[in-house]
């Protein structure tokens, strides 16, 4: 399983893999990203990603999980060893049992997600925090949405602190990027409500239908919606704010909309 074994923070390979961690650019040039955490490599691969290298400090590997991570390893990508000197210098994070992984790169398009007769959609416009982006792709995970799409994206969905908050829901909920004229048009063509999330001309969450196929979207925190999106809406909705403040953080915002469909949709098949 073991090609060799690398002892020093000064190996060519070392740099690259920080490189790749530190710089969209080369994660672009490349095609590749960086995964850390054996969880995180788990999901990432059984969600059809191919690792092309695996960095392992064996000493830091749960044992329960050798004989699991061995059988995915047999794949044939390359797989080094690394002293706890070196693992230490390549993971952002010391609890994360001892793996760094560089995956192949796989752009899913609009036209390849797979939805169902009523989707369930998350649209996140503009949102720059990686820390934000992690926390709602978690919540989509949980709340079973059929997809996350990242329109006019301000940061990588492969940067690694993106990866590292979402402890590898980026790898189970389908994530496309692209603009928001392009996501648009798609959820016209789909037939698919458009819900704004926005305090101006808006009503309540939950007095509005989410049973049918709807796409929630959400601006930043800052600014919120640009007009285009305001302008292609079906409803405005909005979390009714009932203390001094106007605007709750952008993940825990899609939370609460995400399973206001749930339990919509709950309600419906039990009714």
């Amino acid at each position: 399983m073991i090609e060799n074994v690398i002892t020093s923070v000064h190996n060519p390979k070392v740099r690259q893999l920080l490189l790749l961690q530190q710089k969209s650019s080369e994660r672009r040039k490349c095609g590749l990203f960086v995964v850390e955490g054996v969880r995180e490599f788990f999901h990432c691969v059984e969600s059809g990603y191919q690792a092309d290298t695996v960095f392992v400090c064996q000493s830091l590997l749960p044992a329960s999980e050798k004989t699991r991570l061995e059988a995915l390893l047999s794949s044939g990508c390359r797989v080094y060893a690394v002293s706890e000197d070196v693992y230490a210098r390549m993971a952002y994070r010391g609890s994360t049992e001892g793996l760094v992984a560089e995956i192949k790169e796989r752009h899913l398009t609009l036209d390849q997600l797979h939805l169902g007769e009523h989707p369930l959609l998350v649209v996140l416009e503009s949102v720059e925090k990686p820390g934000n982006l992690g926390a709602v792709l978690r919540s989509a995970d949980a709340s079973a949405v059929d997809a996350v799409i990242v329109c006019d994206p301000l940061t990588d969905i492969h940067n690694p602190n993106l990866i590292r908050s979402s402890i590898g829901a980026i790898f189970t909920v389908p994530c496309v990027s692209c603009s928001s004229e392009e996501c648009i048009e798609f959820l016209h063509r789909k037939d698919i409500a458009i819900l704004t999330a926005q305090l101006q001309d808006s009503l309540p969450y939950y007095d509005t239908d989410m049973c049918r196929g709807v796409a929630i979207v959400m601006g930043t925190e800052s600014t919120g919606l640009t007009d285009v999106w305001r302008e292609a809406a079906d409803a405005h909705i909005r979390i009714p704010m009932l203390g001094r403040l106007d605007s709750l953080n952008v993940s825990v915002s899609a939370a609460i909309l995400m399973f206001e469909a749930v339990r919509q949709r709950n309600q419906y098949r039990h009714g």
